[in-house]
């Protein structure tokens, strides 16, 4: 739905807390830890951000430290590292012995708003009444998407078995910003599906992009088209279906290379992973570099043809709005937030995205010059929001929620 907002005075705020208990201990760049350091700096740059975590060691709510304030950074992050949220030994025993000794934290400063764009955990969701009493404020939760509820099966059980706690947690806040209108919908669906009252208001504020990295010109043109897949190898994203694909194409003759970059998914990305070394063992040219940094990631998209992104659901979908950032033609599903990404053009969208249609569309953009230039040129033609954007987005609506307290 458009972002509309009642009047309201544009009161700045004196001190907005941001929780990114998880973020600020792990240096992975997975879509939602991206997600999270970008509202950080982009917030920080318009109001006095606070940040602070959930200590489960103290059992309390806290400032971060410096180690922690660095994982914010880009210094701090590692394309490599794993997604999952890791404690020093030093921050763990300093925390079990403030608790043992009953030492009083230092108390949390008093704010105007918080924001948690985390999915957090079930420790933070106990916690939260705690950082609620120092919020006179607006308190706000990013909402990415219900993908674990929707597609269970290529989910992790402990995701799945986690959400609708989680989606039942969400109505404790003042307001929800839904990434995509598709995530919205869901949100709202399974409240109304499980008869959650009150309801705070959910809105739809898309996300923002990182402004490109210039990229050298290339020394040579690539001797072969280059197909790149940017995302995260695990079940949902349908790897398995492109490879099956590609194979399809070298089976018929068609000359092209199959790039692939992103972490694999220890549990749903290892069919992908076994496909992967076997067309690589049968001399075919697919290349797979696993996670990346930015500066790869841009020489990627510069080296590319076109782009395809075959995810079957998704909350956003950054790759292909990246994709298109770049000038590059993408190919991705034509339904829910992918197909919301597509809309201004500059991808040939499919429906369904399996194995043959796949094939098909990466044929068309293959054999079919006017088809990728058309693309191409309607890639090269439209404008993107900055990060700046969705920061003043937030804040603004955050100015006009009504306080449920």
């Amino acid at each position: 739905m458009p972002l509309t907002f009642r009047a309201h005075p544009a009161l700045p705020l004196r001190v907005l807390l941001l929780d990114l208990t998880h973020t600020s201990h792990t240096r992975a760049r997975t879509g939602v830890q991206r997600v999270c350091r970008e509202v950080h700096r982009a917030l920080a740059r318009k109001e006095p951000v606070t940040t602070v975590t959930h200590d489960p060691f103290r059992r309390a709510w806290r400032l971060l430290n410096r180690a922690e304030q660095v994982t914010l950074s880009p210094a701090g992050t590692d394309s490599a590292a794993a997604r999952g949220a890791r404690w020093p030994q030093a921050t763990r025993w300093r925390g079990r012995l403030q608790r043992w000794l009953r030492l009083t934290p230092a108390p949390l400063p008093s704010a105007d708003a918080l924001v948690v764009p985390e999915i957090f955990s079930p420790t933070v969701a106990d916690a939260l009444p705690g950082i609620f009493a120092h919020v006179t404020g607006p308190r706000v939760a990013v909402f990415h998407d219900a993908i674990a509820l929707q597609l269970p099966a290529l989910t992790p059980p402990k995701s799945v078995a986690r959400f609708p706690a989680y989606l039942r947690e969400l109505s404790l806040f003042d307001g929800i910003a839904a990434v995509s209108d598709a995530s919205r919908e869901a949100l709202l669906g399974y409240w109304q599906e499980w008869e959650i009252s009150p309801q705070p208001p959910v809105v739809t504020i898309p996300l923002g992009l990182t402004p490109r990295l210039a990229t050298p010109p290339a020394a040579t043109s690539p001797i072969m088209p280059v197909v790149l897949c940017v995302g995260t190898l695990e079940g949902r994203k349908n790897h398995v279906a492109l490879l099956e694909a590609a194979q399809t194409l070298w089976d018929e003759g068609l000359v092209f290379s199959l790039h692939l970059i992103g972490m694999a998914h220890p549990q749903t990305g290892r069919a992908a992973l076994e496909r992967v070394a076997k067309l690589q063992a049968a001399g075919h040219p697919l290349r797979y570099d696993g996670p990346v940094d930015d500066a790869a990631l841009a020489r990627a998209y510069a080296e590319a043809t076109f782009t395809v992104y075959p995810s079957l659901l998704e909350g956003f979908g950054l790759p292909v709005l990246e994709s298109l950032q770049y000038g590059k033609p993408c190919l991705c599903s034509s339904q829910g937030a992918l197909g919301e990404s597509a809309r201004e053009g500059g991808c040939l969208t499919l429906d369904p995205v399996d194995a043959p249609s796949l094939a098909a569309a990466i044929r068309r953009l293959l054999t079919e010059p006017a088809t990728l230039t058309t693309l191409t040129m309607a890639a090269q033609s439209r404008t993107f929001r900055t990060w700046d954007d969705y920061a003043a987005d937030l804040l603004h609506w955050m100015k006009t929620l009504p306080i449920s307290r």
